[in-house]
């Protein structure tokens, strides 16, 4: 599929994801009740533990727990891409406090109107939410201190374009902290190709190493994996999409799904110059 319909089709599963309760979204692999039809959380982790938690902007989403390991600051700037519900951004704003600013930017309507509600609700005048995309973000330049993104970025067709643009907004000495689904080995032609285990995080996955080498080629240094999780695909999942023949090889081979969380630096520049 071209890039534009990708992103539609991650924009309608999400405006769908948004008029549902978290209860509801983790009902199904994938994040909205009938995506897959499957009792199962497989990404999602616990974040009622942290200072800032809003059970109204949880909705199941995630993957990691970015902000627990991005070394966040108070008086921060803080970016989170595809801020959803305003999860991440909430759990940020408690640690910057009121001398901080946290923005939270996303393509999906119905998930910006529902981040503004929650944070009106909330009172928080320093936390904002932008309408936008990850490869061509409505920021400037050297704006933050840090940025933080939860199961996101693998979602974006030019990962390129989207490591570009964070290394563009971060100060130089800022850095990130993003948890994201990774592969390693080769997955099968059939998971590739379904539409809807790409909005659910599976089949927009790359390989680990071409992952951290698009880090590097966009200028990040000192990359770094916090964290890593095993995914396991249920076979009630995998049915869908392949014969049982299929399946059995599929889980006899090296191929795993991987939940990561990833650290990374812009490099403060060391003399007057556009390094």
């Amino acid at each position: 599929m071209k890039n534009d319909e990708l992103k539609k089709i991650v924009k309608e599963k999400y405006s769908e994801i948004a008029a549902q309760s978290k209860r509801q979204n983790e009902t199904s692999c994938c994040g909205a009740t009938g995506c897959c039809g499957v009792d199962y959380t497989i990404f999602s982790e616990k974040y009622g533990h942290l200072d800032g938690y809003n059970p109204d902007a949880d909705l199941g989403l995630g993957c990691g727990l970015p902000t627990e390991f991005a070394h966040i600051k108070e008086g921060d700037t803080v970016v989170d891409l595809g801020s959803g519900a305003g999860n991440d951004c909430f759990i940020a704003r408690a640690i910057v406090g009121e001398k901080g600013r946290v923005i939270g930017i996303d393509m999906t309507e119905a998930m910006i109107k529902k981040a503004k509600e929650n944070a009106t609700k909330l009172g928080f005048i320093n936390v904002e939410f932008r309408l936008g995309d990850i490869e061509k973000m409505p920021l400037t330049s050297n704006v933050a201190d840090v940025v933080v993104s939860n199961c996101v970025l693998n979602l974006v067709p030019d990962k390129e374009k989207a490591f570009s643009e964070i290394f563009r907004i971060l100060k130089p000495g800022g850095h990130l902290s993003v948890s994201d689904v990774v592969i390693e080995g080769e997955l099968h032609d059939a998971i590739k190709t379904a539409a809807e285990l790409y909005a659910g995080c599976v089949s927009g996955a790359i390989q680990t190493s071409l992952y951290l080498k698009i880090m590097e080629e966009a200028g990040l240094k000192n990359i770094k994996i916090q964290k890593k999780k095993a995914i396991q695909l249920p076979d009630e999942i995998l049915k869908k999409y392949m014969s049982t023949e299929q399946i059995k090889e599929y889980r006899d081979s090296n191929t795993g799904v991987f939940s990561i969380t990833v650290y990374a630096e812009k490099q403060s520049c060391c003399c007057n110059c556009n390094c």
